[in-house]
């Protein structure tokens, strides 16, 4: 069985649509898909990304979103009151120049008028968004399990078993996860952290390429414990590499 996954697209539609071209040409318009989340923010088309993905399930496509800590964070921002993410460093918040949540907000039409406060916003903006996106948001799953592999957005808590792993940890993880070279009871597929190229560390594969910062959004297909990156010239196996 082929499985195929899509990391971090940050808005990125145009991106996204080519990651898709590639799989369906690979494996048909069949294929079973993961995406590993951080669907919006930072990109310009946020909105478009959300409502590829929704038009794909309706359309009954054999996809599994999972859930990022920029979804999560777009999410709670549109709960009735405001939620702040205590994983955020001090003075961020997800409209802050550096998370993006003002270019998901514009994807929708929405402008940020000087010293509007937070909450302000939020229920000007709450009208703004479609019920749908607020619904997709609010069922992302956060872990997929399938075979040998494992998908989380961040990665997994090491010595913790798969079962009894915690939402912060799965959707924001980074430090402790990247340091541990023992293997894992599965392959884990995650994103969240943007490097050049999709790469393998022999327990866990990286499949955050930086689309968000102008890099590639490249999808893989993954066989067992075998993972190749799709491009336009076919699969390129991708070998395992010292952390």
């Amino acid at each position: 069985m082929t499985l195929y996954a899509i990391g971090d697209v940050h808005g990125h539609l145009d991106k996204l649509d080519r990651a898709l071209r590639l799989i369906e040409t690979d494996g048909g318009a069949e294929a079973e898909v993961v995406f590993v989340g951080d669907y919006v923010d930072r990109g310009p088309d946020s909105r478009g990304v959300i409502q590829r993905l929704i038009d794909g399930l309706e359309a009954g496509r054999n996809w599994t979103c999972l859930k990022g800590n920029h979804d999560r964070m777009m999410e709670w921002f549109l709960e009735p009151v405001p939620r702040h993410d205590p994983h955020l460093p001090i003075g961020y918040y997800w409209l802050h120049e550096r998370l993006g949540g003002t270019d998901t907000l514009a994807s929708y039409g929405i402008e940020i008028a000087p010293r509007t406060r937070l909450i302000d916003l939020a229920h000007q903006a709450r009208p703004r968004i479609p019920d749908a996106h607020v619904a997709f948001l609010r069922g992302l799953k956060i872990t997929h399990d399938v075979g040998a592999v494992f998908f989380a957005h961040a990665g997994i808590r090491p010595d913790v078993a798969l079962l009894d792993q915690t939402e912060d940890d799965l959707i924001w993880i980074r430090d402790q996860f990247h340091a541990h070279t023992a293997p894992h009871p599965k392959l884990v597929i995650h994103g969240h952290t943007p490097i050049d190229t999709p790469t393998h560390y022999g327990n866990r594969v990286n499949i955050d390429g930086g689309a968000a910062y102008g890099g590639a959004l490249v999808p893989v297909a993954i066989e067992g414990r075998r993972v190749f990156a799709l491009t336009d010239d076919g699969r390129q196996e991708l070998l395992p590499q010292p952390a």
